[in-house]
């Protein structure tokens, strides 16, 4: 891109030797979307970040009062509640709130909590035809409206508006359901912008929760999550992934405040490997054994390692096969023709972060998404991760598994239906809670960040304390 592209403002940065992210998608075999290859980013400088942020339970509590209550929080996928009646119970950063299909389809949120003494009104997932306080037995329609007051003659101070049900808003976007209890901000839409756009291309509404996994994790949520938003970490964290990751040759763009895009690619051998005496089909091999979103996922010809069998025609790179090979399978398994797939869309990482916790995939292979929230205190979060899988056209989708959560204590590897990303999720554990003692240890309060291969994290940085100074 030339220096004078209005998307890069400021001096462009400094990239990895190698191939591009441009460079790989001009030799895709389908066109690629823009979008996929174009950089777009603002020199964020190298300030570093008070450590203090990730440790200190006053900034954890500024959190709470400062920024989660004016932001759209992913709070469930639509195949949670799929009939009047079901509501999902959405817990986050010290609040409980109730999301309720409502008759005509439509989702209404509520704080859950009763108006008479406060005991939620639900505490797990389920149906029912109102919502009774366990506690004394007032009880709400589904709509909100009160129902039942016990002992009413006692109650003679209180009317049936004032017992209405307070209300969150809430937004659908991609078979996603958000809440926000602030009234005012921008709309799910803007909040999203540019990702409603890009994903029109892979219709996240066509697809449905098949495994979900959540973890507790001794750290805190920013030091989890912001471990996903670069790759460069590969090199050392999962060196059985640099055969086929392009690790430090990713792109990394940033839209406005909330949302930026992480394009790692796939099928190409990692700068820090020495490609000499490499073949296009080791790079194959190494792949169909230890990409998670592919080798485990597809029917096919077993390889003597157990994974499915791609062989690199003669004059073909490693990409344009697998390539090849993902197009026919994910048609094969999901009914949906994705002929006109890129290579990069059937393989690369393509990951957006939206501030301030979740992240879900593009692309049209099965894909993950993830959610972080606090967990009780500043030291520790629950990390969520979800595969999604397109549902064959004409298919009711199928109700979403409940999640299976795992402990403090338990391993990702416990969750046998992730496959081999459990262990690359157990690699990223072997260094995060020791981040969290190193920052508490911290003599200089200082965290330095790289100037490219770790943008997102300073404008998710930048963004938070926005929203902690009442900026946004």
């Amino acid at each position: 891109m030339a220096e004078s592209d209005p998307r890069i403002k400021g001096e462009p940065l400094a990239r990895c030797p190698g191939p591009s992210v441009r460079d790989l998608m001009a030799a895709d075999t389908n066109p690629v979307p823009e979008f996929l290859y174009t950089d777009e980013y603002e020199n964020l400088g190298s300030e570093p970040i008070p450590a203090s942020r990730y440790t200190d339970p006053a900034f954890f509590e500024l959190e709470k009062e400062k920024m989660w209550p004016r932001i759209w929080q992913f709070a469930a996928r639509e195949e949670e509640l799929p009939e009047p009646g079901d509501h999902v119970v959405y817990d986050n950063a010290g609040k409980s709130f109730l999301l309720v299909r409502q008759q005509d389809g439509s989702i209404k949120g509520f704080y859950n909590v009763c108006l008479h003494r406060g005991r939620q009104l639900k505490t797990k997932d389920g149906w029912s035809a109102q919502l009774q306080c366990p506690f004394h037995g007032f009880t709400w329609n589904n709509d909100g409206s009160v129902k039942t007051i016990p002992c009413r003659w006692d109650f003679s101070h209180l009317n049936d508006d004032a017992m209405h049900l307070a209300e969150v808003s809430v937004g659908r976007w991609g078979g996603y359901v958000f809440l926000r209890e602030a009234k005012d901000g921008p709309t799910l839409e803007e909040f999203l912008a540019p990702m409603p756009e890009h994903f029109k291309r892979w219709r996240h509404e066509e697809c449905a929760t098949a495994i979900w996994v959540g973890k507790v994790c001794k750290a805190n949520w920013k030091v989890v999550m912001e471990a996903f938003m670069e790759s460069w970490h590969t090199v050392v964290t999962h060196p059985q992934l640099l055969p086929f990751t392009g690790d430090a040759n990713s792109m990394y763009n940033i839209y406005g405040d909330h949302v930026n895009l992480t394009v790692t690619p796939f099928g190409t051998m990692s700068p820090h490997i020495d490609p000499q005496g490499k073949s296009q089909q080791w790079i194959v091999d190494e792949f169909v054994k230890y990409n998670g979103r592919s080798s485990d996922n597809y029917e096919g010809d077993a390889a003597p390692e157990g994974g499915y069998n791609v062989k690199v025609p003669e004059g073909k790179t490693a990409r344009e096969a697998l390539g090849e090979s993902l197009r026919a399978t994910t048609t094969k398994m999901f009914g949906h023709d994705v002929s006109h797939a890129s290579d990069a869309e059937m393989m690369d990482a393509i990951l957006y972060n939206v501030f301030p916790n979740w992240s879900p995939w593009g692309g049209f292979q099965p894909n993950i998404v993830y959610r972080w929230r606090p967990w009780h205190d500043v030291d520790h979060c629950l990390m969520e991760v979800r595969i999604i899988t397109r549902v064959p056209p004409g298919e009711t989708p199928p109700k979403a598994p409940k999640m299976k959560f795992l402990s403090l204590d338990q391993k990702w590897t416990e969750a046998p239906e992730l496959g081999i990303l459990g262990d690359v999720f157990e690699q990223d554990m072997e260094n995060l809670p020791f981040v969290q003692v190193g920052l508490r240890s911290s003599p200089n309060n200082r965290v330095e960040l790289a100037n490219y291969q770790e943008i997102q994290i300073r404008q998710f940085q930048n963004t938070l304390m926005k929203y902690v100074n009442g900026q946004l």
